[in-house]
């Protein structure tokens, strides 16, 4: 793919190996996903207000929720990963072949889609192919078009080509992408069947600090929690990765335990991350201390374990991940679950990275003697030297006085 001025959401990505083939991925279907949140918040709010079990129930207004989830959201995804690969032209190509998957996975107007799936998945395939093939066929032609001919040209080989793979979506990636969909909840349902969600923080939390957070969070839970969302008012999938309270408690832990000269960067890394969503802020204490992932994994499966033991749940992808995000995001009588799964999550990754820290007493002393200018500045100017702490002080040289020049008589 192509990198546009669109994809600042993660990064940038040096090197080739397989951990920069990983996170350049990653960071692609961040690029697919992120510019259009706004649009999934909007969907959520809906979801929240206007279904049955909402906050103001309205059977006019939540006819809104499937015809956005299953058709306008996914064409927003296609779009957006068509443009990354090859501007304009790759944008509506994209956005043509979605149509084809979300009718190949059930998605057809004025049926009641129980057995649909939203194709967001799909649409994250199919949009940046098909603009892929575009760029393809327009880089074959280039200058061999005779001139008048370039907008006909043009036309008819982007509705050609976005018709076939509209075509292709519906016969054959639709229905292949719905089985993969419904293959992932089930996984996700026998994880939750049998307590067993918590455990997902083994592979999310180290993840997150390899900077895939966005990919896993609207690559993967966002999907999957948007299609539960759909049937039940909510998703506790929405929380696995976004959550803030991990982040929280290993700042503190830094804040009182960690390194001397880190400690007062943490208090301005707390409010960027708590109340601003960013946990990209906290990535680099983990790395500096690899250890401390450990904190991490057990922060986060202590949430999520709150969050399944109280049935919390939010009704759309809280981005960015801030405590501010997850109240506009939070279902009507879920704000205490969502706020003890947070609370529970920031105290034990505080406790167990303050114990991988060794309660401070891990970081050596200060040593007045390699302070540098510190320990020089805490000495008066002027004070009376210490015997052999300060070295006699510079004085003029004295003239040697010039032998006496006399004159021969």
């Amino acid at each position: 793919m192509t990198t546009t001025e669109e994809r600042g959401y993660t990064p940038t990505v040096q090197g080739t190996g397989f951990r920069a083939t990983v996170q350049r991925f990653g960071g692609n279907l961040a690029a697919m996903i992120m510019p259009n949140i706004g649009a999934f918040i909007a969907w959520g709010l809906i979801t929240a207000l206007f279904i049955p079990t909402g906050w103001i129930p309205n059977d006019d207004f939540g006819q809104l929720v499937n015809p956005m989830i299953f058709f306008l959201l996914p064409i927003l995804i296609g779009y957006t990963g068509g443009r990354l690969v090859h501007g304009q032209r790759g944008a509506v190509v994209g956005a043509v072949a979605t149509v084809g998957v979300a009718v190949g996975a059930g998605a057809v107007m004025g049926t009641e889609l129980e057995n649909a799936s939203p194709m967001f998945l799909g649409a994250m395939i199919i949009g940046p192919a098909t603009a892929w093939l575009l760029k393809q066929f327009d880089a074959l032609v280039e200058d061999r078009i005779r001139p008048g001919f370039e907008m006909l040209v043009n036309n008819f080989s982007a509705g050609i080509i976005g018709g076939g793979m509209a075509l292709l979506g519906a016969w054959a990636i639709g229905p292949v992408m719905r089985t993969v969909t419904n293959a992932a909840g089930d996984a996700v349902s026998w994880l939750v069947d049998r307590n067993l969600l918590p455990l997902a923080s083994i592979l999310v939390e180290p993840a997150k600090v390899l900077f895939l957070n966005n990919a896993i969070n609207h690559g993967v839970f966002g999907p999957l929690g948007v299609a539960e969302a759909a049937e039940t008012g909510k998703s506790i999938l929405f929380m696995i990765e976004s959550n803030p309270g991990p982040g929280l408690g290993l700042l503190l832990a830094f804040f009182f335990f960690g390194p001397r000269n880190l400690r007062a960067t943490t208090p301005a890394a707390m409010i960027i991350q708590f109340l601003g969503g960013i946990h990209e802020i906290y990535f680099p204490y983990v790395l500096m201390k690899p250890r401390l992932i450990i904190a991490m994994i057990a922060g986060g499966a202590a949430g999520v374990g709150t969050f399944m033991l109280t049935d919390a749940g939010l009704t759309a992808t809280p981005s960015p991940g801030s405590i501010f995000a997850y109240f506009a995001v939070t279902p009507r009588g879920g704000y205490v679950p969502m706020l003890l799964g947070i609370v529970i999550s920031a105290g034990v990754t505080f406790a167990v990275a303050a114990a991988l820290l060794g309660f401070g007493r891990l970081e050596p002393k200060e040593d007045p003697t390699t302070a540098g200018g510190d320990a020089a500045a805490a000495v008066p100017p002027d004070a009376d030297p210490q015997p052999g702490t300060q070295p006699a002080p510079d004085r003029e040289p004295v003239a040697a006085a010039a032998p006496d020049q006399r004159t021969s008589a």
